[in-house]
C-alpha cells in the first residue's frame, strides 16, 4: 500500500520527465531523480510549485537569463538554478 507521499512523488517524478520539451524533460528529469528521495513535505511542494512553471521561464531561469514571472528564494529554486546535468 503506498502512502500520500509515495503518490505524490510518483505525479512529480512522472511530471518532471514529460514536460514538452526535450530539455526540460532530461534536465528536470535529472533534478528530481537525484534529490526528491531528500526532500519533506514541505520541499515537495515547493517541488509541485516549481513545476507548474513554464519550460520558457524554468529555462531561463535556469541559465540566469531574464524571465517573465519572479522566482521565490527557497530551497528548490536554490536547488535547480545550481544543478549542474
Amino acid at each position: 500500500m503506498t502512502t500520500d507521499t509515495e503518490l505524490i512523488k510518483k505525479k512529480i517524478i512522472y511530471r518532471s520527465n514529460y514536460r514538452g520539451t526535450k530539455e526540460m524533460d532530461k534536465l528536470l528529469g535529472a533534478f528530481t531523480e537525484k534529490y526528491i528521495d531528500q526532500f519533506n513535505e514541505e520541499d515537495l511542494n515547493l517541488l509541485i510549485k516549481l513545476l507548474e512553471i513554464d519550460d520558457n521561464n524554468l529555462y531561463n531561469f535556469y541559465n540566469g537569463l531574464k524571465t517573465d514571472i519572479k522566482f521565490e528564494e527557497n530551497k528548490i529554486n536554490n536547488l535547480f538554478k545550481n544543478f549542474k546535468y
